[in-house]
């Protein structure tokens, strides 16, 4: 794919989203390092494996759940080549069945749209409505790649620093589980 990685926040924030320029705001105000790769809208897996592989990161689904009454949100972070089963991980989270939940809570509570799901958007749910549930495998690598809440851009950060700084900022925990697809 030939793509270019670059330290840190954009030169120019010409063309981009204020959404995406806080995310850098956010990362910056904690002093953490990253890496920053721009491209196309990656709207497919396969698109962001090609991405991450760039990146030299891990590459993650992220998915935003909710319960069947729509009164608990999640989301999720999980390698992208396992398979999801609600059941599985419904049953870790004590939670009645899981489904995707829509397009409007998913803005109104990380301001992401579908596509840029990441984990950045914790830093918009000031609220705490959202728990983050990450497999225990994505914990084990160096390198977490992710949007900055738009998919025009991807991140590389240490996953020590997604994981620990970054989230005690947001007021996030994580729950771990393990799915086994």
């Amino acid at each position: 794919m030939g793509l270019t990685r670059y330290k840190g926040r954009p030169e120019s924030t010409d063309g981009r989203l204020e959404k995406e320029i806080r995310v850098y705001d956010f990362l910056d105000s904690l002093g953490l390092e990253y890496e920053r790769l721009d491209h196309d809208p990656a709207m497919t897996m396969e698109v962001c494996r090609d991405i991450d592989e760039s990146l030299g990161a891990i590459i993650c689904k992220n998915l935003f759940l909710c319960n069947r009454q729509k009164t608990k949100f999640y989301l999720l972070m999980i390698p992208d080549n396992k398979p999801f089963h609600t059941k599985e991980l419904s049953a870790q989270i004590g939670s009645t069945r899981l489904s995707f939940a829509d397009a409007a809570a998913m803005e109104a509570y990380l301001d992401i749209t579908p596509g840029s799901v990441s984990v950045m958007g914790l830093m918009n749910d000031t609220e705490g409505h959202v728990r983050l549930l990450v497999d225990e495998d994505v914990l084990k690598e160096a390198y977490v790649g992710c949007h900055p809440c738009v998919n025009t851009s991807s991140l590389r950060l240490r996953t020590e620093d997604v994981f620990g700084p970054f989230l005690e900022r947001t007021g996030h925990t994580m729950t771990v589980v393990h799915l086994d697809g």
